[in-house]
C-alpha cells in the first residue's frame, strides 16, 4: 500500500510504501536511523540489520542526504516523537542519488541559503512554516466565505497608484504607461459597491528600498472592502479575522509550531476584542517611554511600533492618525477632521504593523477636493471619483499583509522565510 507520511496514522501496524528524500541519518554497525520526508511531513525510519536483507541495510548505510528512495515497512507509534510514528523498515527502493548537496546539517550564513532557497525550503523549520502560510490562507477564504464575502481578483497591472505613492515598479502597456499593482483596493471598493461584501487575495508590488526584516519587494496581500460598515464595525472584523487565524494555527498546525518552538501562550491570547488607543494617546506612551524628538504628526516606525506593542498583551490599534500621514482617500473625523477614520493593527512581540485600514471617503465634493490637493488630475482617477457620484454608501476595508503574519504566528523573525521565492532589494535570484 503507499502512501504518505501524513495518512500514515491511518496504517498503524500495517505495512506500507512512502516515496520520500532522506534528511538525515545517523547508524550503527547494527541499527540506521533514517530521517525521512515526503513533502506532507518528516518520519524516522528505522532500520534493523537483523531484520532485513543485508543488501538492504548497505543500501541503508550508504544513503546521501536527498537522495530519492521508495521504503517499505510497518508503522508503529512512537510516544518520543512529535510526530507520534516511526516506521519499521523492510525494504528501500533508490530512486536517485543525491551527490554532495550543498545544504547539510551544520550552520549556514543567510546569504548563502537564500542562494539555495530552491533547496533550502526542503528544511524542517522551512517546511513547517510554509505549512503555517498554507494554514493562513485556507483560514482566510474560510472565514471570508463564511462571513458572506465575494472573493474579486483585482488587475495586477494598473494606470493608476493606490496611495498616491511614486515607490512603484514602472512598465510599457502598449502605447500607454503602467505599474505594478500596490494594492486592489480602489478596485475592490468598486466592486464592494455591486456586491456588499469583497475581498481579494493575490501579490502586490512595492518599490521601496527598504532593507529591514518587514519588509519585501513582492509580497501577498489579503484585502477586503465592506459596504454599509463603518470605522468601528471593519476593526471588529478585523480583531475576529485575526482571532480566527491564531485559532486555526493553534488546532492545525501543532506539529510546526513545535518544531519553531513557538511560544503557544503567546498565540492562544490572539482573542478579540484587542484594545483601542489613539494616535495622541500613542503619542503620550512614546514620549513616557524615552522618545522625546517624536511630535504630533509624526509617523511611526519599528522602534516606535514596538514601544508601543509593549504595554499590551495582545494586538493593539492605534486609531486616528493625521489626515497628511495617511493615504487621499481616508474618511476625516467628522468631529475632528485633521484626523482620519483609520487604524493600524500594532502586533505584539516586535512585530510591528500587521493590519492598515479605513473608513473611505464616501462624499463626491470631499474627494474631488482631495483628487486637487493630491494632484490627481487626467483620467486615471475618473472611475474611481464616480464611485461616489452613483449610489455612494458609507464603506470601509483593510489590508493585510500575508508574509507579516506568517512571520508572527510563526514567531519567524525574517519575512524573507515566509514566502517561498523572497524579492528583496537586491534579490531577484532564484
Amino acid at each position: 500500500m503507499k502512501t504518505t507520511i501524513i495518512q500514515v496514522k491511518d496504517y498503524l501496524n500495517q505495512e506500507v510504501t512512502i516515496g520520500g528524500w532522506l534528511a538525515n541519518k545517523r547508524s550503527s554497525g547494527k541499527i540506521a536511523f533514517l530521517q525521512l520526508r515526503d513533502g506532507t511531513g518528516f518520519i524516522q525510519g528505522v532500520v534493523v540489520k537483523a531484520e532485513v536483507d543485508e543488501e538492504v541495510f548497505e543500501t541503508a548505510k550508504g544513503l546521501t542526504q536527498e537522495s530519492s528512495v521508495y521504503v517499505t515497512g510497518t508503522i508503529v507509534e512512537d510516544t518520543r516523537s512529535p510526530f507520534g510514528f516511526e516506521m519499521q523498515v523492510k525494504n528501500i527502493e533508490l530512486i536517485h542519488e543525491a551527490i554532495d548537496y550543498p545544504i547539510t546539517p551544520k550552520e549556514h550564513g543567510t546569504e548563502f541559503l537564500m542562494d539555495h532557497r530552491h533547496l533550502w525550503l526542503r528544511s524542517k523549520k522551512q517546511h513547517a512554516v510554509m505549512k503555517i502560510r498554507n494554514e493562513i490562507i485556507r483560514a482566510t477564504y474560510q472565514f471570508f466565505n463564511d462571513n458572506g464575502f465575494i472573493k474579486i481578483d483585482p488587475p495586477i497591472l494598473t494606470a493608476t497608484s493606490a496611495e498616491g505613492t511614486t515607490d512603484l515598479f514602472h512598465t510599457e502597456y502598449f502605447d500607454q504607461e503602467a505599474y505594478l499593482s500596490q494594492s486592489g483596493q480602489l478596485y475592490l471598493e468598486a466592486a464592494a459597491m455591486a456586491f456588499g461584501k469583497v475581498f481579494s487575495f493575490g501579490p502586490t508590488f512595492r518599490a521601496e528600498k527598504s532593507k529591514t526584516r518587514r519588509h519585501l519587494i513582492e509580497f501577498w496581500m489579503m484585502e477586503p472592502e465592506m459596504a454599509f460598515v463603518d470605522h468601528d464595525e471593519s476593526l471588529e472584523v478585523q480583531e475576529n479575522y485575526m482571532s480566527y487565524l491564531a485559532e486555526s494555527v493553534l488546532k492545525n498546525c501543532a506539529l510546526e509550531l513545535n518544531t519553531l518552538e513557538r511560544d503557544l501562550d503567546k498565540l492562544k491570547n490572539i482573542k478579540a476584542p484587542f484594545p483601542r488607543i489613539t494616535y495622541d494617546q500613542a503619542i503620550e506612551i512614546l514620549k513616557e517611554k524615552g522618545f522625546d524628538d517624536i511630535e504630533w504628526g509624526d509617523d511611526f516606525g519599528a522602534p516606535h511600533e514596538t514601544a508601543i506593542a509593549e504595554d499590551f498583551d495582545k494586538p493593539v490599534f492605534i486609531t486616528h492618525y493625521p489626515a497628511e500621514l495617511k493615504a487621499f482617500y481616508m474618511k476625516p473625523d467628522p468631529e475632528r477632521p485633521e484626523v482620519v477614520l483609520c487604524a493600524d493593527l500594532i502586533a505584539p512581540e516586535g512585530y510591528g504593523e500587521i493590519i492598515g485600514g479605513s473608513q473611505r471617503i464616501d462624499d463626491f465634493e470631499l474627494m474631488e477636493e482631495r483628487y486637487q490637493s493630491h494632484n490627481l488630475t487626467g483620467d486615471s482617477y475618473q472611475w474611481y471619483l464616480e464611485l461616489r457620484k452613483y449610489g455612494s454608501v458609507p464603506h470601509s476595508g483593510f489590508g493585510v499583509g500575508l508574509e507579516r503574519t506568517v512571520a508572527w504566528l510563526s514567531g519567524v523573525k525574517h519575512v524573507r522565510e515566509t514566502i517561498p521565492f523572497p524579492r528583496l532589494l537586491n534579490r531577484l535570484y532564484p
